[in-house]
């Protein structure tokens, strides 16, 4: 009689706690959110809210994230990610990206592939299809389209005109270059000089031409995503710095580097000079710091930090350096963060892409380490 008496008080406490404990498990639930790097022409936007909808749709993270980035790699008007990236020297198109799958933590990535619109999807093949986590160069190709993706040209129209302006100011000591007529006086390096080398071309187009020939941007598309059951995935792709030596890969592809993700713990991702955030293995650093119990802004931080520390907070060396970082923990707390409060003097403050579970997919401002006067 006592032992069915205390049986049967425990049976009553546990149905007393039942709603109890389920309302815990639903608050320890995650909230979804995708975090993204802000990119031109609301491209972030647009790819947190591409990438929300299939979550919210019940989605794998990783298709998610993925489909999210293909929408600014297959946009001709960003010039630094996918088609219409600024070409190599030889003006070559060679994009890099990688992959992370948090349920079983897998990755996958591609490096110095040419003629693939979109490399995010050839990384995810990578880890879905093979024993291996990087492919690269020719290798990357081959295997691309024996999955049937179509070889093309990358460059477009503005692509190939940046590169042609970029190939007329590389000039010896002398001033001298073969891409410019001899017949005319020294260049000015004006628009009126480059209306005459390419006629028909508007002056708005020219002028950027000019820009980005003689201060190559740094550009890249990094993405997060979040679900309510606590899985994660993220996706980084690129087509690396301009006017760069042939084959040379940044961090975007470099799994620890450019991409980290580890769903017990959060993921981070990085846009900027790859070859910085290699010197301190930054999304992998950013990850580690979240797991010894620091949040995602402290995390990035700190991982600023130490980028600046490489050059001895020396402000004047750190002036021509551009990274930020994106961070999502295990709960859903996200945070993004520049070395730079502003890419370059007069430009608009640093800023990410965040959408949350209503769907609303917004720009948010990145905090920094450093301020430009």
């Amino acid at each position: 009689m006592t032992d069915m008496s205390l049986s049967r008080r425990a049976v009553m406490l546990g149905v007393a706690a039942l709603p109890i404990a389920q309302r815990a498990a639903a608050q320890a639930r995650p909230k979804p959110v995708v975090v993204s790097s802000a990119n031109a022409f609301n491209g972030g936007i647009n790819c947190c809210a591409k990438a929300m909808e299939l979550i919210k749709g019940g989605g794998d993270t990783l298709d998610a994230v993925i489909a999210g980035v293909n929408i600014v790699e297959l946009d001709p008007r960003d010039t630094s990610v996918g088609y219409g990236g600024l070409p190599n020297e030889d003006g070559v198109v060679e994009l890099d990206a990688s992959c992370m799958h948090g349920p079983t933590r897998r990755g996958g990535a591609v490096g110095a592939l040419r003629g693939i619109k979109t490399p995010s999807k050839i990384a995810q093949l990578v880890l879905a299809e093979t024993e291996h986590m990087m492919l690269v160069g020719e290798g990357a190709l081959r295997f691309a389209k024996a999955y049937g993706f179509q070889e093309e040209d990358l460059n477009t129209e503005r692509s190939r005109l940046a590169w042609r302006t970029w190939k007329r100011e590389m000039r010896d000591k002398n001033g001298h270059t073969n891409w410019e007529s001899l017949t005319d006086a020294p260049p000015k390096k004006k628009i009126a000089e480059l209306r005459k080398a390419f006629p028909g071309v508007e002056d708005d187009m020219l002028g950027w031409a000019y820009q980005v020939a003689v201060h190559p941007p740094h550009g890249t598309i990094n993405c997060i995503g979040l679900n309510e059951k606590g899985e994660m995935s993220a996706v980084t792709t690129t087509s690396g710095m301009a006017w760069k030596i042939p084959g040379r890969c940044g961090d975007s592809p470099i799994l620890g580097g450019g991409l980290w993700l580890d769903q017990d713990v959060g993921g981070a991702g990085s846009t900027g000079r790859g070859e910085e955030n290699l010197r301190v293995c930054g999304a992998h650093t950013v990850v580690e710091n979240m797991r010894h119990g620091m949040s995602p802004k402290e995390a990035i931080l700190d991982t600023l930090k130490r980028v600046s520390r490489n050059f001895d907070n020396d402000l004047a060396r750190l002036a021509e350096i551009d990274i930020s970082f994106y961070a999502v923990r295990k709960d859903g707390e996200y945070a993004g963060g520049s070395l730079w409060d502003r890419p370059r003097p007069g430009a608009p403050a640093a800023q990410f892409a965040v959408c949350t579970a209503d769907g609303r997919s917004r720009h948010e401002n990145s905090f920094s380490l450093l301020g430009r006067k």
